[in-house]
């Protein structure tokens, strides 16, 4: 349990008594478990979602799911796609893109990157019918943290030292493949066959963000990492919101 409750413990705000999955062993082993975290995450927002879309305007409710997806991670995310956006943008030297991203201090491109990929939510939960509303919540961040392991596995870590380093003292290939797995399931489970449209989006929009990302900085970073989970956290809305999907009731 300890890989886990590390797991638990890194991509949330949940309280867990006691030391267990605290070490660094423990969070080195516990890649394979953050798919299973997102997916818990998503079943507890969904829930509040549909009981939202039976009492709340569609507005209301878009607003307060984006608030209680944010406020699950600790913002932990949104950090990192602050940092990458105001180095990937300032248009510089590998070496100093990294160093932009280490600064703490957050820079215009980081707000924009920020305002604009929350608005994207906001307006894609809030354009979809409330019948629809608990599946795109429910995969919302399934995708985000399964596409985090993908990244895991097909890029190298960009830094000598750093917290994400020590994610690659395993392999993480079994794990994306479990992951990638996992997802599909859900995906078809809640939206029937067109579901499996929305994982081909997913799994190149996934690719081409890892190809991305090795062609600015040669690997991933934490930053990059939180970053591509918020970026991919919107496909579903988008994709439920934009497609004609009939999830399964």
């Amino acid at each position: 349990m300890n890989p886990l409750l590390a797991a638990i413990r890194f991509l949330t705000i949940v309280p867990i008594p006691g030391h267990r999955g605290t070490a660094e062993a423990d969070l080195a082993r516990s890649v394979p478990y953050f798919p299973v975290v997102g997916l818990a995450l998503g079943g507890l927002a969904a829930v509040v979602a549909w009981g939202l879309s039976l009492a709340t305007p569609p507005l209301v409710a878009a607003a307060a799911v984006v608030l209680l997806l944010m406020v699950f991670s600790g913002c932990l995310h949104l950090d990192g796609l602050s940092d990458t956006a105001d180095g990937f943008l300032s248009s510089r030297s590998r070496e100093r893109t990294l160093e932009i991203m280490k600064d703490s201090h957050v820079g215009a491109m980081g707000v924009i990157a920020i305002v604009g990929v929350l608005l994207l939510k906001f307006a894609a939960l809030a354009s979809i019918p409330p019948a629809r509303l608990w599946p795109a919540v429910l995969l919302m961040p399934l995708a985000g943290r399964a596409a985090i392991v993908v990244h895991l596995a097909v890029l190298p870590y960009a830094r000598p030292d750093g917290l994400g380093s020590v994610f690659y003292q395993r392999r993480a290939g079994p794990a994306a493949v479990s992951s990638a797995l996992l997802l599909a399931v859900v995906m078809l489970s809640v939206l029937g066959v067109r579901g499996l449209s929305l994982w081909a989006v997913w799994f190149g929009v996934t690719l081409g963000l890892a190809g991305y990302v090795r062609r600015k900085i040669g690997g991933t970073t934490g930053d990059t990492l939180g970053a591509v989970c918020e970026i991919i956290e919107v496909l579903p809305a988008v994709a439920i919101a934009v497609w004609p999907l009939n999830p399964v009731r």
